[in-house]
């Protein structure tokens, strides 16, 4: 097996894609992102073009120019949402996942077969309230409060709101502020466009047709998440009921306060990312048979550590080449002929009169 190191968004379960060596993190549909960057520059493009050099002229300079850095700061808010990581938490390694599976066994029993297995519940207390925390069977972990698993990008996301597919991304603790902002922002250059349309005559279906639709469902939606700011709840929240009168829970997270609630979603302090997402980590290779076997005779600078020969393995190679092993068998002597003697020529002399005689 080869080591080989890679960043860790590239190891990432989920259904997210990276860019920009894991800075930009992102949902896998971006199509409804791309069809809301190209409406708001679509629009404002129009506007900057065909009614900004009248306004200009005629009413003041300012305009276009008040327009242009409230085009500037809409895109960064929209980039800065859509870009970074809502809060996604880490997955269970297999080791903690066996542990919590033998904590949940050991706590339920044995389970009679045929019946149903009692419900993955924690239960923790906030400000006074029993606050249920859910197993995840993906995530193999017990979701924190007020996070939830999303089934578009398959993680789990601290503080969850929604999934936005304008964004094309999750809405949840670390960029909930932007979101808001982004949406705050675009109402009111959709407010600001809309009243110079009126104004100006030229080009005037076109720019008061678009910003008319659009001028209701972001100042609505802007609308609606400034009452969820003063509440300090969530839209799975809101929709889920979570603290409404029916349940006879209160949320035990508003302060009772509208401004300490609001001050605490939008200026509270910037969470830093759990995922690590540009750490290192190993990666193991396998290893081909035809590569495995075969290592450089001399090794060099580009021949990995493992791969060079030590001292003490040269040395012992160098000893067993010299002595062979005792299995050898060591080749048989040739048989030398005895050396002759005067007894041995009286012998052959007298052999060799007895054959001439017969």
């Amino acid at each position: 097996m080869i080591a080989r190191k890679v960043r860790k968004w590239e190891k990432l379960p989920g259904k997210n894609t990276f860019c920009c060596d894991g800075r930009v993190m992102m949902a896998r549909q971006k199509g409804v992102f791309y069809l809301t960057v190209f409406l708001i520059v679509g629009t404002c493009s129009l506007f900057f073009a065909f009614e900004c050099p009248y306004l200009a002229i005629h009413l003041s300079p300012a305009i276009p120019v008040f327009a242009i850095v409230l085009f500037l700061f809409v895109m960064a808010l929209l980039l800065r949402t859509s870009f970074s990581d809502p809060g996604v938490l880490p997955r269970a390694l297999p080791e903690e996942a066996t542990f919590i599976e033998m904590e949940i066994e050991a706590a339920n029993g044995n389970v009679p077969a045929g019946q149903r297995p009692p419900p993955r519940i924690r239960n923790v207390q906030i400000n006074g309230q029993i606050v249920k925390l859910k197993y995840c069977y993906t995530c193999k972990i017990f979701r924190p409060p007020r996070a939830s698993h999303c089934s578009i990008c398959d993680n789990c996301v601290d503080r969850f709101d929604h999934h936005c597919p304008w964004v094309g991304n999750c809405v949840g603790k670390r960029n909930y502020r932007y979101f808001y902002l982004f949406t705050l922002s675009l109402s009111l250059l959709t407010i600001y466009i809309f009243t110079f349309a009126i104004v100006h005559v030229v080009m005037r279906e076109y720019g008061l047709l678009v910003c008319f639709f659009t001028l209701w469902s972001v100042v609505g939606l802007t609308g609606f998440h400034s009452y969820l700011i003063s509440l300090n709840q969530t839209t799975n929240e809101d929709i889920k009921g979570s603290w409404s009168g029916k349940n006879r829970l209160q949320n035990p997270y508003s302060h009772k306060n509208i401004v300490k609630n609001c001050c605490e979603v939008l200026c509270g302090p910037a969470y830093p990312s759990v995922l690590d997402r540009r750490g290192l980590t190993q990666d193991d290779l396998p290893v081909p048979a035809s590569t495995a076997t075969q290592t450089p005779l001399i090794p060099n600078e580009h021949t990995p550590d493992d791969a060079k020969p030590s001292i003490a393995d040269s040395a012992i190679a160098h000893a067993e080449k010299r002595s062979p092993s005792p299995k050898e068998k060591s080749p048989t002597p040739a048989k030398v002929p005895p050396l002759a003697s005067p007894e041995t020529d009286v012998e052959a002399s007298i052999i060799i009169a007895k054959e001439k005689a017969l």
